[in-house]
């Protein structure tokens, strides 16, 4: 199983600003999406995960914009997980357009309950 996951986005008129850039805010979601179809590949979804009784939580966000992403491009995100600990995941994230890197981003999820308290990741998060 890679500990890396490839997904390709193309970037919609509702998500981009007056100036048909990608608003800052939605790569963030881009980040989102990218962690779900890589649990997704490994034959997991985040639905099964929270039916369990598991759910992850961001506890650190951020993104370093490089070059701006227009509307219509067609971008290719690569989400790596860079570290697992008991309690959480962190991940990378790349964005590029033909190859160029457009922003690099990170997340650190924590594991949680249903009411809020720290869990050890079960197994198939591992």
């Amino acid at each position: 199983m890679s500990d890396s996951h490839e997904s390709q986005i193309r970037v919609r008129y509702a998500e981009t600003d007056r100036m048909g850039l990608l608003h800052h805010a939605n790569y963030f979601v881009y980040f989102e999406a990218g962690r779900t179809e890589m649990l997704r590949a490994r034959g997991v979804s985040y639905r099964d995960v929270e039916d369990t009784g598991f759910f992850l939580v961001i506890i650190d966000l951020g993104c370093k914009y490089k070059r701006p992403a227009r509307y219509d491009d067609l971008l290719t995100l690569r989400t790596t997980v860079e570290r697992v600990t008991h309690v959480k995941i962190v991940h990378k994230y790349e964005l590029f357009r033909d190859g160029e890197l457009l922003a690099e981003g990170h997340s650190t999820l924590a594991c949680v309950d249903r009411d809020g308290r720290p869990q050890a990741l079960p197994e198939i998060l591992r």
